[in-house]
């Protein structure tokens, strides 16, 4: 029996769980597949044993699909933190997440007070064409009340079909009644890059998660910096990975690439010597044409963001500022079970940057480590625990890292990591770090 599955990267914030690092894989079932031992039979029939008793004996009637997925979870979970089960729906809002675009209106949400708060419609969406704007309140759906909703309820009920409808409660502030707005559902492409010009010589580039989307959105960044400013007049590039939780492998693969003109970008590697997969640069592939190239990171950057981070260290192709990072490094295969059955997330392997690192429960250090100016009110809040805090997390090779600051000042102006890598790239400042030097060892 042939199954297709997905092999991606995860990193664990708080209790959610962010999917990384994802690419097309086939494994082939049966023919590999040991047979359980007797004592592993005598173990699921004492699983059938139990199950059976709780059918028949607990105080209230259980409800038999929730028994089991429990049972799956608990065994899933006894691993390591990133093995789980997704029931139907996960499934289903995963494969959204890594699609990077759904049928829906087009804004940005949060939950304020029991209401949905408008952060921002994106542009040329439906949402905002139907006048929606920042910091609207929706109060009700098709005509039912938000509150006592939960915030993915709500973006659930606003997600739906292409071309099908929705209307919108609205209260905004200064307008004495609420308003009233039927939008149609179009697709919306969730926008993973964002870029602009650092005055007339720098080009920044913020990749915010690793979509289906985000190589072309990185190519159409580039592009676009060119024009803008002459390719001839850019001094270099910034490359912003802070707060990045990963995604999917192909495109992390894919956007080292297009920094790299040839060398190897990560390496994954399971139980079995023959499980081992290599992924390597095309030539041609650096489409900034070897200009200097500046990353940042920091404790909130994971997975699919620090094999990027890893390889243009590795290859001394970018200077690495800010903050270790988090520290995610085992691959996980997501396994579908059939139909309305969801998916098995498994862990499957460990990966591995270009000299042979792993940066499991340890991160990558940056070259150059810049720590921001935190507010007081926020002191305490900003590091990120990092996957070797993680209960039950595999095992690092050697010692192992925990804590690094994730903050990132709102105003540019505050951002040290930001203006020493402008600095930099100017000439204003200098640092051994910058430009990397073939002979200098990579930090461990």
């Amino acid at each position: 029996m042939r199954k297709t599955s997905l092999m991606f990267l995860g990193a664990v914030a708080g209790a959610a769980v962010t999917l990384l690092a994802m690419q097309p894989h086939t494994m082939l079932f049966g023919s590999t597949a040991k047979a359980a031992s007797s004592d592993t039979y005598k173990e699921l029939n004492l699983f059938g044993d139990v199950f059976e008793r709780v059918r028949a004996d607990y105080v209230d009637k259980p409800d038999d699909t929730k028994l089991v997925e429990s049972a799956i979870n608990g065994m899933l979970a006894g691993l390591d933190p990133h093995s789980s089960y997704m029931d139907p729906k996960s499934f289903r809002d995963m494969q959204v997440q890594t699609r990077g675009e759904f049928g829906g209106l087009g804004i940005e949400v949060t939950m304020e007070d029991g209401l949905i708060k408008v952060v921002a419609p994106i542009d040329d969406t439906p949402a905002a064409k139907a006048g929606v704007m920042a910091n609207d309140i929706i109060t009700r759906l098709d005509d039912e009340a938000v509150q006592g909703m939960t915030l993915n309820e709500a973006v659930d009920k606003m997600r739906g079909p292409v071309n099908s409808k929705i209307k919108l409660t609205i209260v905004r502030k200064g307008v004495d009644k609420p308003i009233n707005l039927t939008i149609t559902r179009d697709i919306i492409r969730v926008k993973s890059v964002r870029s602009h010009a650092e005055g007339s010589d720098v080009g920044y580039i913020r990749i915010t998660q690793f979509n289906e989307q985000t190589t072309d959105g990185l190519k159409q960044s580039i592009s676009d910096l060119k024009n803008k400013l002459g390719g001839d007049n850019i001094k270099g590039y910034i490359l912003d990975l802070r707060n990045n939780p990963g995604g999917l492998l192909d495109q992390a693969i894919s956007v080292a690439n297009a920094f790299l003109d040839k060398g190897e970008i990560v390496s994954t590697r399971g139980r079995n010597p023959d499980e081992t997969q290599r992924f390597n640069a095309r030539p041609g592939g650096d489409l900034v044409g070897n200009k200097p190239l500046i990353v940042l990171i920091n404790g909130g950057s994971a997975s699919a963001s620090e094999i990027v981070a890893g390889a243009l260290q590795d290859h001394k192709r970018a200077t690495l500022i800010g903050t270790r990072s988090f520290g995610k490094g085992s691959v996980q295969t997501i396994i579908p079970l059939g139909a309305n059955n969801g998916a098995l997330r498994l862990t499957t392997a460990r990966y591995f940057t270009p000299s042979g690192r792993s940066i499991q429960a340890k991160g990558i250090t940056p070259d150059i480590k810049v720590l921001q100016d935190v507010p007081n009110d926020l002191k305490g809040e900003t590091d990120t625990k990092g996957e070797a805090s993680l209960p039950g997390h595999l095992k690092a090779e050697g010692t192992e890292e925990s804590g690094s600051q994730s903050y990132v000042p709102p105003d540019e102006k505050d951002d040290k990591a930001l203006k020493m890598a402008l600095d930099l790239l100017r000439g204003t400042a200098s640092n051994a770090a910058f430009p990397p030097n073939p002979k200098t060892p990579v930090p461990n």
